[in-house]
């Protein structure tokens, strides 16, 4: 798939198959992430890839979230609420956790930190595309929690900053709407 094809026709893909990801393709997926750019050579990124049972990881962290969140974590709303939190893990065969690890290095500013990792996730989000493979990047309150730090054995300075759920589409992702470039952009010469 040609760059500039791939950047206009990627679409968040909400459907997918439970059919497999293949081994392969996930490590070209990560490989993609890897060579985003990042100020310093820091590296930032953590990527936690989970499927079949390892998406209990995730789940529990949900469930955890919500009944933290609940006005009376011990009714039956509060535990169906929990659950259905819970099966969020199972949305796409792969969920890939992306974390942000900012360096401590001097001389690093960590909004560049998370800037690399965002870098990053849309290369995946490209890679995955260009692969035939349908993918979306979930972001929210649950990821920032700390108990997706804790879940992924995260320091208290590093941060979920988002998941990736991947897997072969269910059917096609409508045409994409932009404004124009030039109506976003102020040339100065």
């Amino acid at each position: 798939m040609e760059l500039f094809e791939a950047i206009a026709t990627r679409r968040s893909v909400v459907r997918v198959k439970e059919d497999a990801v293949s081994r392969e393709a996930i490590d070209q997926i990560l490989e993609a992430g890897i060579w985003a750019p990042n100020h310093r050579l820091t590296e930032p990124w953590r990527f936690f890839v989970m499927s079949g049972e390892g998406r209990g990881k995730l789940g529990e962290a949900y469930y955890r979230i919500a009944m933290e969140g609940a006005a009376d974590p011990g009714s039956p709303e509060s535990i169906a609420a929990a659950e259905g939190a819970k099966k969020k893990a199972l949305r796409a065969p792969v969920v890939i956790a992306v974390a942000v690890a900012p360096s401590d290095k001097k001389m690093v500013i960590e909004i560049e930190e998370y800037g690399a990792v965002f870098a990053a996730v849309q290369n995946m989000l490209l890679a995955s595309h260009a692969l035939g493979l349908g993918a979306i990047w979930r972001t929210g309150e649950p990821c920032y929690h700390p108990f997706m730090n804790e879940a992924f054995e995260l320091r208290p300075q590093d941060r979920v900053l988002g998941l990736i759920y991947l897997g072969h589409p269910e059917g096609t992702s409508p045409a994409g709407r932009r404004e124009s470039a030039a109506s976003k952009t102020v040339w100065i010469d």
